[in-house]
């Protein structure tokens, strides 16, 4: 991120992105918001109260033999003051910030999740944009949690800066030169000395990284074989280590002169020596010779002037700090006014009939860079087919069930559902038409039924779905496992949120996401390798019952693996984004293609089913 951090922004940009995180603060917990305000106000003013106004108060009740009466009568208002601060404290910290953060940081996640439901596939294939994306969940919070300190140390600071300086002007304004003087010298020698430093590391940074390299290889347990049976290496390993070490020094020398100069100019000459020196001479003079202020004034305004100091400096960090937050929360802003491109226009309610499928020329490619996954492919799927999609890896199965699927649109061609562009179809509606189980499926951590129901409440499930879920469970071959579960549907999967979960093998939490497309009155059910992590023989028998229990359904088989191939009424044989065979599996056969050597070199598996 510290290339980020150098981005060029205006002015307006930086205010507009960090006000959108306090409009959203405000809207969702404003009392929480005024309150903060408040206690950064009250903190500040306490402090100048006590140890700026209330050290002058006591100094010259005792200068000017003021009665002891009234010095106590100060100190107890001071403590009454504090004690309802703490109080006041204690409340904002246990009582409102508990309460009212967690409404706005889930305000901005609602916010998020919402998006997220709304994204394009292709978003996760840019990489820029799925790294904006990333940073956008992982900066949330941490953007709230900045603003707001930005907002604390804004009016803390202009609180401290009023108080202090209003204080300095009508005791004595000529010290505020002093003060101001130092502060705009230090902060410029100051950066001058930043720079250097910075270009300091920068040069420093591959000679340590080449050091930290050498001296994790002697020491981590992978090299300790390679090391000892090869003296060579360990040799010029070291010869690297100490050359390193000579280029540090080296770096170190070049910049030594500079950075000892500008950091006595910066952290003495004008600072400690304008404070310490040549501005307590001068409340000296002003006490002793003048007679313009008194000895209580001179101790008081030295105390103070180090700490108006600091908040000159803490409100001069205050526009960096909103700089560097309005970098991510742009990313936020960038992330939330994403605009989905797979929608419809026309928005046509699907046919009730069941119909056919058809995509005719159909090219895809996910970047201009990388060229056409798929090529020109022309197939059809009608009620009831059943169908297989086999070829290697690579081959452009998967990408294909995704333009089906409308999770990605073609960038030539067409696809058709009863004769119209699935484009003008209302994309929810559509998509409900398909039941698919990827190969790389998710158990997510909730109960089994609702891992196989997905889009349905538990009150739901309970009360209509029930049998359903059970017969999807036992269509994919999870009821003997089930059985087993004290709790049946109800069982936890996962130990995320529950102690008492279950981790399912790789098989059984296969058959969970199989029992989905079984549950779901899909009229197209789309099996993308859904039975991997299954031996030939249960991958037999598993596919064998899923296209009993698909009957009256159009059913797309995706594998590399032929154990169901046979079965199907029309294969498509894929090869580098193209279908290059197409047929039955007796008809694929006598051609002796890639589907025959395919299924030559895979036989001795289904052999005997």
């Amino acid at each position: 991120m510290k290339k980020d951090t150098k981005q060029k922004q205006s002015i307006k940009k930086i205010l507009s992105n960090n006000w959108f995180i306090l409009k959203l603060s405000f809207s969702a917990a404003p009392f929480f918001m005024c309150y903060m305000i408040f206690e950064a106000i009250k903190q500040q003013a306490l402090i100048f109260l006590e140890h700026t106004y209330g050290i002058k108060f006591v100094l010259e009740a005792a200068e000017f033999r003021k009665p002891f009466s009234v010095v106590v009568s100060f100190l107890l208002i001071v403590f009454g003051a504090w004690a309802v601060s703490f109080l006041l404290s204690g409340i904002y910290q246990n009582r409102v910030s508990q309460k009212g953060l967690p409404k706005i940081e889930k305000k901005l996640r609602d916010m998020i999740y919402a998006k997220v439901k709304e994204l394009d596939l292709e978003c996760y294939d840019n990489p820029e944009y799925y790294n904006d994306f990333v940073l956008s969940i992982a900066e949330a919070e941490k953007s709230i949690t900045r603003t707001h300190q930005i907002l604390e140390s804004i009016f803390g600071g202009l609180t401290a800066l009023i108080t202090r300086g209003v204080f300095f002007l009508t005791t004595d304004w000529l010290s505020m030169f002093f003060i101001l003087a130092s502060f705009a010298l230090t902060f410029i020698f100051s950066q001058m000395l930043n720079k250097v430093n910075f270009r300091n590391r920068l040069e420093k940074n591959p000679h340590e990284r080449k050091r930290a390299y050498v001296h994790r290889v002697f020491y981590l347990n992978e090299y300790a074989k390679e090391i000892r049976l090869n003296p060579y290496i360990a040799g010029r390993l070291f010869e690297e280590f100490e050359g390193s070490n000579s280029e540090l020094r080296n770096v170190e020398r070049k910049y030594a002169k500079k950075r000892t100069v500008l950091g006595f100019v910066a952290r003495y000459l004008t600072n400690d020596f304008i404070s310490d020196v040549i501005y307590i001479t001068y409340l000296v003079f002003r006490a002793a010779v003048r007679r313009a202020i008194s000895y209580s004034s001179v101790v008081v305004l030295w105390n103070t002037s180090g700490g108006l100091k600091r908040n000159l400096r803490d409100i001069a960090d205050v526009m960096p700090q909103i700089s560097e937050n309005s970098l991510y929360i742009e990313k936020i802003r960038s992330f939330l006014n994403y605009e989905q491109k797979i929608t419809s226009e026309r928005k046509l309610p699907v046919p009730e009939e069941r119909g056919t499928l058809e995509l005719r020329n159909v090219s895809f490619g996910y970047n201009n860079k990388d060229g056409y996954i798929l090529k020109n492919i022309n197939l059809t799927i009608r009620p009831d087919e059943k169908v297989a999609l086999v070829g290697y890896n690579g081959a452009g199965k998967t990408t294909l069930i995704k333009l089906i699927m409308r999770l990605y649109d073609p960038n030539e061609g067409e696809i058709l559902y009863n004769g119209i562009n699935i484009k003008d179809y209302d994309v929810n509606e559509y998509r409900k038409l398909i039941g698919t189980i990827f190969q790389d499926y998710r158990i997510f951590a909730a109960t089994v039924g609702e891992n196989v129901v997905l889009d349905e409440d538990q009150e739901t499930l309970e009360r209509t779905g029930r049998t359903a879920v059970l017969k999807a469970l036992e269509y994919s071959g999870f009821k003997e496992r089930l059985d087993k579960m004290p709790k049946g549907l109800a069982t936890e999967l996962t130990t995320e949120f529950e102690q008492d979960g279950i981790d399912l093998s790789g098989g059984e939490s296969q058959k969970v996401a199989i029992a989905r497309a079984f549950y779901k009155d899909a009229r197209m059910v789309i099996l993308d390798e859904p039975s991997s992590a299954l031996d030939p023989i249960a991958e037999y028998q598993l596919n064998k019952t899923m296209l009993q229990a698909a009957e009256g359904k159009s059913v797309v088989f995706i594998s590399h693996r032929l154990s169901t191939t046979r079965h199907a009424d029309r294969i498509y044989m894929m090869e580098n984004g193209r279908v290059i065979e197409e047929g039955n599996h007796d008809e694929l056969l006598r051609l002796k293609g890639k589907y025959a050597a395919m299924w030559k070199a895979q036989a001795g598996r289904y052999i005997d089913m």
